[in-house]
């Protein structure tokens, strides 16, 4: 019969490809454990999606935290059990989660992201988060030693999504990209929402864009114990969404995804070759 990390696992399958397959190339024992934790993520990244307002969004992140200090025993959900148990069998540390769950919060209002500081802080909350945490499953509960790496891979991939999200994002009136950079280069928030693609909003992508690489750049992917690399696997398809994104830089609100069989064929060539992650 199925258990709770068995719904994790098709749940992380079904709405989170990349990472799936990442944990392909992880050791059998720790699957299951990355699987809830990837679930959760899933959890935490649909809820605007799923409430569509602030105020139910809010509650199921309250729930969330309420989990996470035992409050909810008796009606935790599959995803929740499995995280928990997941959380106990390797130390994982609490306020990573709760922080993660905060920084979530923003998803749910269409308020602009205001700086690129506070966009970077949003990332380092939600990706580097899910990065580090995936990496101490990896080395049985044990602190990695590879926090630079996952700060930078984490903010390197979590730019990246957002900007290929942002055709989507600019209908619901959400704004990651953030105002400060838009005002170095006179771009306004209403030709987002309006959708036109000026030259100075396309000069302010070409920037986050270069944001992005330069965390990628930093990623120093020789210190990163083989071990650990399955945690590592999705950012290598950063520098190939970026050029991706480039070549659409002129049509910014046409959504450009990657196709799935090139994306899952990224992974395995980077699993194969750990350099690969962080070369264009």
């Amino acid at each position: 019969m199925p258990d709770d990390f068995d719904h994790c696992e098709a749940l992380v399958r079904e709405a989170d490809k990349d990472r799936f397959v990442a944990t392909l190339f992880a050791p059998a024992p720790r699957r299951r454990a990355l699987h809830a934790l990837y679930a959760f993520n899933v959890e935490l990244s649909r809820v605007r999606e799923l409430a569509r307002e602030p105020m139910p969004g809010e509650i199921r992140l309250q729930w969330w935290r309420e989990v996470l200090a035992g409050r909810r025993t008796g009606e935790a959900g599959p995803v929740a059990s499995a995280l928990m148990s997941t959380i106990i069998r390797y130390r994982l540390p609490l306020w990573v989660f709760e922080a993660m769950i905060g920084a979530r919060s923003f998803d749910l209002y269409d308020d602009p992201m205001g700086t690129l500081a506070e966009l970077e802080g949003y990332t380092e909350k939600t990706s580097s988060a899910l990065i580090g945490l995936a990496a101490q499953i990896l080395n049985e509960g044990n602190a990695s030693g590879v926090d630079e790496a996952v700060r930078h891979a984490g903010i390197a991939q979590a730019i990246v999504g957002l900007l290929a999200a942002f055709p989507v994002h600019s209908t619901r009136r959400q704004l990651y990209l953030p105002l400060d950079v838009m005002q170095r280069h006179g771009a306004r928030p209403d030709d987002v929402f309006a959708g036109v693609a000026t030259p100075q909003l396309k000069a302010a992508l070409a920037e986050l864009r270069a944001v992005a690489r330069t965390h990628l750049s930093q990623v120093a992917i020789g210190s990163v114990p083989p071990g650990l690399m399955p945690a590592f696997l999705p950012v290598a398809l950063v520098a190939p969404a970026l050029k991706w994104l480039e070549r659409g830089a002129n049509t910014p609100f046409t959504p450009r995804p990657l196709p799935q069989w090139r994306r899952q064929w990224l992974l395995w060539r980077a699993a194969r070759d750990p350099r690969r992650i962080v070369w264009s």
